[in-house]
C-alpha cells in the first residue's frame, strides 16, 4: 500500500557551496566547486575534499555545549539558515512539541571528537575525562542535539547505515506519520570530516587525486564531502502553491551483494527505484530528472548507470551533484534532497559539475551542464556499503 504524500514545508542546506538555500541554487545555477585540495587536520592527502568554512568557531548555545563537537557545530550553522528554526516553532505552535519526531542521519557522527581524544589519553591509555562519548560521539548525538536545539519532545532516532542513511531517514520518519504516531517530522543528515573516513576510503584506494568526475570516462574515485541538510515534513495540506514540493514516493532495498562493493548489474538500485515508482505510483516516464548517487568510482557508476537503463531506458536526464559537494556519506540523500527540491521550485536540471567527456560505456543520459527543463518529478538515489539502497521521489504541487 502507498505511503502518504507528504509536503516539505521547510528545507535548509549547509555544504561546501555555502551555508542555505541562496548559496547552493547559485552555485548548482554556475556549475561551481566548492572541492579544494585535501588540508583538513593533519591529513596531507593527495585529495580533494568539500570542507565546509567556519564550523570550528561556531558557538552552541550555552546549554548544549556538552554536546560540542565538529558534527553538532555543521548542524547548527545548518539549522540556523533559512529560517528554518522559525518553521520548525510554527509547526510546534499547531501541532505540539510532542508531536513531532527527529530522524537524522548520519554515518561517522561525531567520531572526529573521539580521534581528537585518543591524541590526550594518559599514560595508561585511558581517554581524558572530559570526553563525553555520548554527546558528541555516539550515533544518536546529531539526533539528540537537533530534538534539544529545537525543543522538540516527539520520538527521536539516529538512521546509520553509510550512504543511504539521511535517505531512509525520510523512510522512517514517514512511516511514523503513517501510522499515527506523529503529525510531522525534522529530518535529515549530517556527517562532518574526520581521519577515519579520509584515510579509510584512501585505503579503499577509492579517492581521486583530483576534483571527482562521476561518470567520466577516465573517473578514478570519490572525493569526501561534508554537509548538514534538513527538511520539514508535513501532512500535505488541502491547498498549495504550485512551487510547493512533495514527497512522494519511497523505495528501499537490500541487495547485501558486498560488504563495499555494489552488485555488478546494479541489482538493489533497480529494487530500489522501481519500488519508489510504485510507492509514488507513478510510471517511469513521468520521472523528468534522476540525481545519481554518482560516486565517481567505477564500479558504482557503472552499475547504477545499468539499473538507470533497466528502469527508465537511455533517455531520462540525469547526473550527480557530487561533482560539486564531493561526497557526503551519511548526508548524501537529505543533502541531494535538498538539491532535487531546488531543481523543481527553480525549473532547472543540474548538469554534473567536473564531468569532462561522459564514459561512452555508460549508456544513462547524463547532462554535463545545467538545462532549464522544469521538471515535475525527480527521482534521487542513495545507496550505502552492505548493499543498503532508497531512492526518494519528489514532485512539485502545480
Amino acid at each position: 500500500m502507498p505511503g502518504s504524500t507528504l509536503h516539505l514545508a521547510a528545507l535548509t542546506a549547509t555544504s561546501c557551496l555555502g551555508r542555505g538555500l541562496a548559496a547552493t541554487l547559485d552555485a548548482l545555477l554556475q556549475s561551481r566547486s566548492g572541492l579544494t585540495p585535501c588540508q583538513f587536520e593533519t591529513a596531507r592527502l593527495s585529495t580533494f575534499v568539500g570542507e565546509v568554512a567556519g564550523v570550528d568557531a561556531v558557538e552552541l548555545p550555552a546549554p548544549l555545549r556538552r554536546f560540542a563537537c565538529r558534527n553538532n557545530r555543521l548542524a547548527e550553522l545548518a539549522l540556523g539558515a533559512d529560517r528554518f528554526i522559525e518553521s520548525v516553532e510554527r509547526s510546534a505552535v499547531r501541532h505540539g512539541r510532542h508531536r513531532i519526531g527527529v530522524f537524522i542521519g548520519t554515518s561517522t557522527a561525531g567520531i572526529l571528537e573521539t580521534e581528537l581524544a585518543y591524541r590526550q589519553r594518559d599514560a595508561g591509555g585511558a581517554l581524558p575525562a572530559s570526553f563525553d562519548y555520548a554527546a558528541t560521539h555516539n550515533s544518536f548525538s546529531p539526533a539528540d542535539y537537533v530534538r534539544r536545539r529545537l525543543g522538540l519532545t516527539g520520538p527521536a532516532a539516529a538512521v546509520s547505515c553509510a550512504c543511504a542513511s539521511s535517505a531512509k531517514a525520510f523512510a522512517s520518519a514517514r512511516r511514523m506519520i503513517d501510522a499515527g504516531l506523529i503529525d510531522c517530522a525534522v529530518v535529515g543528515g549530517v556527517d562532518s570530516l574526520c581521519l577515519t573516513t579520509l584515510y579509510g576510503f584512501h585505503s579503499l584506494q577509492l579517492t581521486s587525486s583530483e576534483p571527482c568526475r562521476p561518470f567520466d570516462a577516465e573517473r578514478d574515485g570519490l572525493s569526501i564531502g561534508e554537509a548538514a541538510a534538513f527538511a520539514l515534513l508535513e501532512r500535505t495540506p488541502t491547498s498549495l502553491g504550485a512551487d510547493e514540493i512533495l514527497l512522494q514516493g519511497v523505495g528501499e532495498s537490500s541487495d547485501a551483494h558486498h560488504m563495499s562493493a555494489p552488485h555488478p548489474e546494479g541489482l538493489g538500485a533497480r529494487l530500489a527505484m522501481q519500488a519508489a515508482l510504485a510507492d509514488a505510483e507513478l510510471a517511469a516516464q513521468s520521472i523528468d530528472y534522476v540525481n545519481l548517487h554518482g560516486t565517481a568510482t567505477p564500479s558504482n557508476d557503472r552499475a547504477e548507470s545499468l539499473a538507470v537503463c533497466h528502469v527508465f531506458g537511455a533517455a531520462t536526464l540525469c547526473s550527480s551533484t557530487k561533482g560539486a559537494t564531493g561526497h557526503t556519506l551519511g548526508a548524501a540523500g537529505a543533502l541531494e534532497a535538498v538539491v532535487a527540491a531546488l531543481a523543481l521550485r527553480h525549473g532547472f536540471v543540474p548538469g554534473g559539475t567536473g564531468t569532462r567527456r561522459v564514459d561512452p560505456e555508460l549508456r544513462a543520459a547524463y547532462l554535463t551542464a545545467n538545462r532549464h527543463d522544469a521538471p515535475k518529478h525527480v527521482l534521487s538515489n542513495s545507496f550505502g556499503f552492505g548493499g543498503v539502497n532508497c531512492s526518494l521521489i519528489f514532485g512539485r504541487a502545480g
